[in-house]
C-alpha cells in the first residue's frame, strides 16, 4: 500500500498532466502555427485575420480570469449563477423558436393565394 502511494505521490497523482494540458495544447497550437507557416485563409475578415496569431492567447487569459473570480466566490453563489445560466439558455431558446412559429403563422396567414 505504501509502495503504490509513493509511486502516485511522485506522479502528483496524474494532476500535473491535467493542470498543466491546456498549456501543453497551447504550445503544440503555437509549434505547429510557427513551422507550418500558416496564414488564416483568405475570405476571413480582417479583424479575424488581426485576432488569429493571439486568439489562443487571448481565450486562455479569459478563462484565467473567469477562473479566477469564480474561485474568489462562494462555491453556493457559482453553482446558482451557473444552474440560472443553464436554466435561461433552454428557456429563452424556447421563448426564440414559439415567436418564430407565430410569425410564420402570421406570414403564411397574410398570404392569399386568388
Amino acid at each position: 500500500m505504501a509502495s503504490n502511494r509513493g509511486a502516485a505521490d511522485q506522479n502528483f497523482g496524474g494532476r500535473l498532466v491535467d493542470e498543466s494540458m491546456i498549456v501543453l495544447r497551447k504550445r503544440i497550437h503555437e509549434m505547429n502555427m510557427v513551422e507550418g507557416n500558416y496564414e488564416p485563409p483568405s475570405d476571413w475578415m480582417n479583424w479575424e485575420k488581426h485576432f488569429y496569431t493571439s486568439y489562443g492567447s487571448i481565450i486562455c487569459e479569459a478563462m484565467g480570469f473567469l477562473q479566477t473570480q469564480l474561485l474568489n466566490t462562494r462555491p453556493s453563489l457559482t453553482l446558482g449563477v451557473m444552474a440560472l445560466v443553464a436554466l435561461s439558455v433552454p428557456t429563452s431558446t424556447a421563448m426564440v423558436l414559439f415567436q418564430l412559429v407565430e410569425f410564420s403563422k402570421n406570414a403564411l396567414a397574410g398570404i392569399h393565394i386568388n
